[in-house]
């Protein structure tokens, strides 16, 4: 019977290390040719909005679809599981968490891989919910000696410095500098911004970005500028490009950079392509988010919900 579990029951199971390496894990099986993405689709109305993507993990299982609905009431995400061999429902859970936690995974992930191995600074431009799991997944994968936050309400980033600081255990720093950020070895941008809110002049050679909060083709965060001066340039899906990757859409555009030189990250874990070749490159990642990470991540909230006895079964 299908197990059903709520928000909370989630974010109780999840934990952002496990999260990590599942995401981790089906990136490479992508690349590799183990697992299958499929992009999201929207369907709009002209008070909300319906969302939905899919994919499928033989190796993990399973395979899933994720669908959200979003209004002036909020947003509602539900992830479904399907047993790979079977069909067979295996799971309905709700998902804001669980999307929140594979949107930070992905960016440690990108970390783990693409920033410098002496990478110790951390530059964020915005200070929401999703900046949280951004810069805990990041403190998961790299000791940091400094976090410098910055967004347009001094507020907002002094309440979020003062949150994370608590549950991390670490001083996170803020500034009314736009720039300042810019200026450490890794850069994060999860805003709402739909106008780029990271300068390329403002890097330092050697700098990892990561460009995780535009998710349609009308918004950017990140300047072209940015993207020139990246000598790697990464993406979950290359399947997005011309779809959602928004912070890419005007230097593919204009000629700037070709599809052909866009990788995605599963390509570099896997040890297809090279990455960061030296300690002067700066490497962006330019993150959408896939179905296949939601899936990933329900794979490991599924099995320990089983394991504990959590959750409700229900019959059809």
């Amino acid at each position: 019977m299908p197990l059903i579990l709520t928000e909370t029951e989630v974010a109780d199971l999840l934990d952002m290390g496990s999260t990590i390496d599942a995401v981790e894990a089906a990136l490479r099986a992508q690349a590799e040719g183990r697992a299958t993405n499929r992009a999201r689709h929207r369907v709009m109305m002209p008070g909300s909005g319906l969302n939905f993507m899919a994919a499928g993990f033989p190796e993990g299982g399973l395979s899933g679809i994720k669908v959200y609905s979003v209004s002036r009431a909020g947003a509602r995400f539900y992830t479904m599981l399907f047993d790979a061999e079977s069909g067979e429902l295996l799971s309905i859970m709700q998902s804001d968490k669980l999307g929140q936690m594979r949107t930070g995974a992905a960016s440690g992930v990108s970390v783990r891989h693409l920033a410098r191995e002496d990478a110790t600074t951390l530059g964020m431009y915005g200070s929401g919910w999703q900046a949280e799991s951004q810069l805990e997944a990041i403190a998961a994968v790299r000791d940091l000696s400094r976090v410098i936050v910055y967004s347009r309400r001094e507020e907002s980033r002094k309440e979020f410095a003062a949150r994370m600081s608590e549950r991390l255990g670490m001083e996170v720093e803020t500034t009314a500098n736009a720039d300042e950020p810019a200026a450490q070895d890794i850069v994060v941008t999860i805003t709402s911004s739909r106008e780029p809110v990271l300068l390329g002049e403002w890097l330092r050679p050697g700098t990892h970005v990561i460009a995780a909060g535009s998710n349609f083709l009308s918004k950017s965060e990140i300047d072209p500028e940015t993207v020139r001066r990246a000598s790697f340039v990464c993406v979950d899906s290359r399947e997005e490009l011309g779809l959602e990757a928004g912070d890419l859409l005007r230097p593919l555009e204009s000629g700037m950079i070709f599809p052909e030189a866009v990788y995605e990250l599963g390509q570099v874990i896997a040890g297809q392509v090279p990455g960061r070749r030296g300690p002067e490159d700066i490497t962006l990642f330019a993150s959408q988010g896939l179905a296949l990470e939601d899936v990933a991540a329900a794979r490991v909230v599924y099995d320990r919900a089983v394991a504990q006895d959590v959750g409700r079964d229900i019959e059809f």
